[in-house]
């Protein structure tokens, strides 16, 4: 991980993409799963909107 997450929750939440994106690359090798490699984009894509909230919440706390 080359990101330095600035708090636990930060770092679940990056820990938690990790996650899906291995599920994902593991998925691509099996038929049929491409239903659920769309399920977990989404999921990822709100994991993903989750963390930049979270960086925008620390990063105006450490401004201040």
């Amino acid at each position: 991980m080359s990101y330095e997450a600035g708090s636990k929750e930060c770092r679940h939440l990056i820990e938690a993409k990790e996650s899906l994106l291995a599920a994902m690359e593991a998925l691509s090798n099996i038929n049929s799963t491409d239903i659920l490699q769309t399920q977990i984009k989404e999921i990822y894509g709100k994991l993903e909107h989750m963390h930049d909230n979270r960086k925008k919440i620390e990063s105006a706390t450490n401004y201040l």
